[in-house]
């Protein structure tokens, strides 16, 4: 590739012509990934730079979720095997045995100012409160709309950072309500700093920056799923004691061992960060805040929890969540409404359920396949279809494939040889 100057100022069939140039296939075409409508496409071009094309992922529904005594069919946004089959292989299974039960614990988001004491004399801490307050009133109208829904500054402090000299940060913690909040989070921060410097003066302090943290330990939502274990029944060849000893092994194993967790917690993050996705919220935010949180005992663990308590099984997420149903793409993504449409049109609060029940289904199928027939029985299967695409399979041969394979293991180059036998033949 060339460099070039002045990309972002042409327009985008310019752009794509560049970048044909520079390609060894002149034939491609991006603009075959243009949407037919063009005020759908005008809309995709804004919500980035440089746009070229659309890349398209998948978008499934995943139906049976019973989720405190209501039934859901879940978008989910995903281009891995397997996803949407697992979340609604255990949405059935639980279905006729009380279902998920999910709650939001908490719904606090945050964001800090960092600051640094320019002059060694003056005793910040000892006149934050006095500081704070002032500005806190000097900011009343920039808080107006979001008192009006509920919301608003919930409470501000000051501490000092660890191992760095002189350095402070203001931590002041929001009710968001059904937005994400992170444009009123740091709208609000950067004036709340500019105001700071104003009463206390810049000869004293220093402004570094003003950011909301994705960091949401107490944005929380739980989702549960319990029985009887007999209620279980026989699962994949194990009886129901049997499968809840193993299955609470498996947490266990995830809950003292990382190379377990890290894997163990992905398997979490497919099914949130699909809803995420298909809701048209910031799953690299939600990814961030989940991991930090599984750390925040100082090692790296399971998010999920299984408690077997005499002959009753529980099966439990908890999980920060902090994700908008109105802002953002929720409003300007044309599948993310339609997301929000099948769901019902939920509040933020209710979103947060749902999207944790999403997250532990899949990580009770995962756990399911684990620990009884294997992961790669049930992911290979439905990684068939892929492998048949890439070898450009027609559909005499796939269905010969997919019988072929109803009762074998899958692999590229099993598929490509059986393939390669029949066309021989032919």
């Amino acid at each position: 590739m060339e460099s070039i100057s002045g990309f972002s100022k042409l327009s985008k069939n310019q752009k794509r012509g560049w970048l044909v140039s520079q390609l060894s296939k002149e034939s491609i075409s991006f603009g075959k990934f243009d949407f037919q409508s063009p005020d759908i496409q005008k809309s995709f071009d804004q919500f980035s730079e440089n746009t070229i094309a659309n890349f398209n992922v998948p978008f499934g529904v995943a139906p049976n979720f019973k989720i405190n005594g209501k039934f859901h069919t879940i978008p989910m946004v995903t281009e891995e095997s397997s996803v949407v089959a697992a979340a609604s292989k255990a949405a059935k299974f639980w279905m006729d045995k009380g279902g998920f039960q999910s709650h939001v614990l908490s719904v606090e988001k945050r964001g800090h100012i960092y600051i640094e004491a320019m002059d060694t004399s003056f005793n910040f801490e000892a006149t934050f409160e006095k500081v704070n307050q002032e500005v806190l009133v000097k900011l009343s109208p920039s808080q107006k709309r979001m008192q009006e829904r509920g919301g608003g500054v919930l409470r501000s402090s000051l501490s000092l950072v660890q191992n760095l000299k002189r350095i402070y940060k203001i931590e002041i913690c929001f009710d968001t309500c059904n937005a994400m909040g992170a444009n009123f989070i740091n709208t609000y921060l950067e004036e709340y700093a500019a105001k700071l410097l104003e009463v206390v003066g810049n000869k004293k302090i220093n402004i570094i920056m003003s950011i909301l943290s994705n960091y949401t330990p107490r944005c929380l939502v739980k989702a549960q799923v319990s029985t009887p274990i007999q209620l279980l029944g026989s699962i994949d060849g194990l009886n129901s004691k049997e499968f809840a000893r193993k299955f609470k092994q498996a947490i266990d194993i995830a809950n003292f061992d990382t190379d377990r967790a890290v894997t163990h917690n992905k398997g979490i993050m497919n099914g949130i960060d699909a809803v995420v996705v298909a809701t048209g919220n910031d799953f690299r935010a939600v990814e961030a805040c989940a991991h930090a949180y599984a750390s925040r005992k100082g090692y790296y663990q399971s998010l999920s929890h299984c408690n077997l308590d005499g002959d009753v099984f529980t099966f439990t997420l908890e999980i920060p969540l902090a994700i908008g149903t109105v802002g953002g793409l929720t409003n300007l993504h044309p599948l993310a409404k339609i997301s929000l449409d099948i769901l019902g049109q939920p509040e933020a609060q209710e979103l947060m359920k749902i999207i944790a029940c999403a997250g532990l289904a899949q990580n009770f199928s995962a756990l399911r396949s684990l620990i009884t027939t294997g992961i790669q029985k049930g992911h290979m299967k439905m990684h068939l279809h892929n492998i048949l695409n890439q070898l450009e399979a027609n559909e005499l041969e796939a269905i010969a494939a997919l019988k072929f394979f109803s009762d074998k293991s899958v692999s590229f180059s099993r598929v490509s040889h059986f393939l390669n036998q029949g066309r021989l033949l032919n």
